[in-house]
């Protein structure tokens, strides 16, 4: 059942905005220090707070990956159909895996191949596909389904499913929805945090104090990096710069927390200098989505 969130649909635009904004951010800051230590940054770089481009992919500075394109493809599926189109989002994954992106991870890649090869919209479950793939493009999905806990909660499975199909990754992928959800109706970090603890309480595992420093492609070290770092931060470019800190699957830490903390702190929180570095192009289609995402869901609805 759709239910009304208490916030302005102008802030929640705003917000969106600020949301997918984020995740393009958080996702260049960290790609370039992917699979390194978090010793190995600061014996390279400090605290790494400049998009400097680089690492094992040679990004150019504010170069996006594999987190923000998939996302990208959710949303502009989403457009497209004007609503949810579950067969339309693997037929974006597929025209972007055709084009032979610079990274994409294992899973991802099985699963879309067995869309483009027998249409396959439901990886079969598998014990080893606990990794963060679907929960790094989640963004959009949580955009889409405001004001509608079921349709989150649906949308978020079966996106994920395409890919990955294990019960880590879903309750994942749900909770982050809810916690953008919270997050664009201006709820307090502490409102926020009784989602996280209610996961917690189902899924111990997901547990994240004492924080135990990884930061690794498991969806439930991922989770707890980005619980850690969002709920110590005081603002967007402390949350964001802290997990991307942390190494590990810095990209995609980095963008999980910067859709986040850009729906908690909102667009003018995203520093300037960081916005500059991403490509014009992307910057504007991510502005158009966004609030196109927001004026299809129930916050919307008549």
């Amino acid at each position: 059942m759709s239910r009304p969130l208490p916030i302005h649909p102008d802030e929640a635009a705003s917000r969106a905005r600020g949301a997918l904004l984020g995740l393009a951010v958080g996702d260049a800051l960290g790609g370039p220090v992917e699979f390194m230590t978090a010793g190995e940054i600061r014996a390279k770089h400090g605290v790494l707070r400049e998009m400097v481009g680089g690492g094992w992919l040679r990004l150019k500075p504010g170069q996006i990956t594999d987190d923000t394109e998939m996302s990208l493809c959710v949303a502009r599926a989403i457009i497209a159909a004007r609503g949810w189109d579950l067969t339309g989002i693997a037929g974006q994954f597929a025209s972007w895996l055709k084009t032979r992106p610079l990274d994409v991870g294992d899973t991802c890649r099985r699963g879309i191949r067995n869309f483009m090869l027998k249409g396959q919209l439901e990886t079969p479950p598998n014990q080893w596909d606990a990794g963060n793939g679907a929960l790094m493009r989640m963004v959009p999905v949580g955009l889409f389904t405001l004001g509608d806990d079921a349709l989150l909660r649906r949308c978020a499975v079966e996106q994920a499913h395409i890919t990955h199909n294990h019960a880590l990754s879903d309750v994942a992928c749900i909770c982050y929805g809810r916690l953008l959800h919270r997050a664009i109706a201006a709820s307090s970090k502490t409102r926020i945090r009784r989602e996280v603890d209610s996961l917690s309480t189902d899924f111990p595992t997901f547990g994240f104090e004492p924080y135990r420093g990884l930061s690794t492609g498991y969806v439930v070290d991922t989770f707890q990096t980005v619980c850690h770092y969002f709920f110590r931060g005081r603002d967007f470019e402390e949350c964001v710069a802290g997990a991307v800190n942390q190494g590990g699957d810095a990209d995609t830490t980095g963008a999980i927390i910067g859709g986040l903390a850009g729906a908690y702190y909102g667009l003018e929180s995203i520093p300037r200098r960081w916005l500059k570095r991403l490509d014009k192009r992307l910057v504007s289609e991510l502005n158009e989505l966004a609030t196109r995402l927001v004026a299809l869901s129930s916050l919307q609805a008549p």
